[in-house]
């Protein structure tokens, strides 16, 4: 059989058909050409629309299909992952009432941190393992307070990847990870967070109905099967957010394994089998795929919003003749450390494992007769290493073991610059897989499908590409100038 994978992200969408008897990837595309949109109607906001979701599938999947020349027969589900802590609105008609206000934006923060008092610490964290925070349900509450009228219209809620299931069956139902990452689920009493509904004075009847990770989450509908040439029989059946979906897609299961993203935003994710959680709520604790009652899995992530979009953002404005790939070979050309030149990398809304602190990003002691763009390339590859490395010390004080990082071999896992610094500074090896999130959501399809006899089989094709260790004598420059930058960073945040 073959599965059909969506990853669905702010940036762009990834489709995927996998071969779930030869453990091959088919065809893969990306869509749309150029980076989507993010809408920020006033500073700190972000917003997309979710209809442009749905069009842009629409339209990537019938040219994936024709790409790979199979018989559309042997398509038998489809598995989806999305951009995490996103609210979707949706009417009586399944219609958005308003765009989407995506994982970056930070409108919500005081809404979470009133809630969190309200509701007690203590209590929050025993419960939910979070402070309520940045996350969809403070979201939610913006909306009830601020656009009444739009909240007033409100049928079901849901995240990006509810929505894109609801086209696909025209049934609203969501997750149960799903709910932890809305910051909806008590982990104590492993059920609905009431406690959250209650203070926010929620409708239950607005949360959709919750099913597992894998398993039957509803059948196509047959005009979509219609116009894709597909089986009226097609399911989906596996459903993640897309740092929960990367741990699986790396098959990082089990408690100690870590896995890591970096795409527009960068997460470090590891798995423990222990209800956890950071008090100041830096880090954040989610139910992870394969959880269950009988045998816990929880995900440990450490949030950094402002990663591919930094290195998007200085291609854009001073390197649009030239690729990645051109700018990590750029890059390289300048000296461990940029001549002292440092970039924070925080210009992309609230920022979690800072506390919710909005900073700014800032390029920190450049000297107009030294540093050239090479120099900028690697000093923002190397800032943005550095704040993995910041959080990952968070992460090691709850215990998360961070010897080896499995990542995707994508993104800015594609830099040298950035994946040799990471190593060097953290004493970690990183294994870079053949793999990424599309192909993940393809392979959690065909879990859900059941077309292995367990789930360790079904990653049997996954292979190492490229393994990276700490250089050594680079460490001492290194951790110099990350002290330098932790400096800064830390004058920065008792300025606010």
């Amino acid at each position: 059989m073959v599965t059909i994978g969506i990853d669905l992200g702010s940036s762009s969408i990834k489709l995927a058909l996998f071969d779930a008897i030869t453990g091959n990837v088919l065809s893969s595309l990306q869509v749309p050409d150029k980076e989507m949109t993010i809408d920020a109607p006033q500073p700190g906001w972000a917003e997309q629309d979710p209809n442009e979701w749905w069009t842009l599938i629409h339209v990537g999947i019938p040219k994936l299909l024709q790409s790979a020349q199979l018989n559309i027969s042997e398509i038998g589900a489809i598995g989806i992952t999305y951009q995490m802590h996103g609210l979707v609105c949706v009417d009586a008609n399944l219609q958005p009432v308003r765009p989407s206000i995506i994982w970056c934006d930070s409108r919500a923060v005081p809404y979470g941190n009133k809630a969190f008092n309200a509701i007690g610490k203590e209590t929050a964290l025993q419960h939910l393992l979070n402070s309520p925070g940045n996350f969809t349900a403070a979201k939610l509450a913006w909306v009830k307070e601020n656009e009444p009228e739009i909240y007033s219209k409100i049928n079901k809620i849901m995240l990006p990847g509810d929505f894109i299931a609801m086209k696909l069956t025209g049934v609203c139902t969501t997750t149960f990870s799903g709910l932890s990452e809305g910051i909806l689920w008590d982990f104590q009493n492993n059920e609905p967070a009431t406690m959250v509904l209650d203070h926010f004075g929620f409708d239950p009847n607005l949360i959709s109905k919750p099913l597992p990770q894998f398993g039957d989450q509803g059948t196509i509908l047959p005009e979509i099967a219609a116009q894709w040439g597909l089986s009226e029989k097609v399911k989906i059946t596996y459903r993640a957010g897309d740092q929960p979906n990367n741990a699986f897609s790396l098959h990082v299961l089990n408690p100690g394994e870590v896995a890591a993203t970096a795409g527009t935003s960068g997460v470090v994710y590891g798995v423990t089998d222990q209800i956890n959680y950071d008090p100041l709520s830096r880090v954040n604790t989610f139910l992870h795929v394969n959880h269950s009652a009988e045998n816990p899995r929880l995900g440990i992530l450490l949030c950094i919003n402002g990663v591919g979009i930094l290195n998007s953002w200085i291609r854009r404005n001073f390197a649009a003749h030239l690729s990645f790939d051109e700018m990590n070979q750029l890059g390289s050309k300048a000296p461990v450390g940029s001549n002292g030149l440092l970039i924070l990398p925080f210009g992309n809304g609230a920022e979690r494992m800072l506390e919710n602190i909005p900073l700014d990003a800032q390029i920190i002691g450049i000297n107009f007769n030294i540093h050239t763009l090479d120099h900028i390339i690697r000093a923002a590859h190397e800032g943005i290493a550095f704040a993995f490395a910041y959080g990952m010390e968070i992460m090691q004080q709850m215990g998360i073991d961070l010897k080896v990082i499995r990542a995707g071999k994508a993104n800015l896992f594609l830099s040298p610059i950035f994946v040799q610094t990471l190593s060097t500074l953290t004493n970690t090896r990183i294994d870079l897989y053949n793999t990424d999130g599309s192909l993940g959501a393809a392979r959690g399809a065909a879990v859900g499908a059941q077309l292995y006899k367990n789930m360790d089989e079904a990653f049997t094709s996954l292979t190492v590409v490229e393994t990276v260790t700490p250089k050594l004598e680079d460490h001492l420059q290194l951790t110099t100038t990350y002290q330098l930058w932790k400096q800064h960073l830390e004058n920065q945040i008792n300025k606010k």
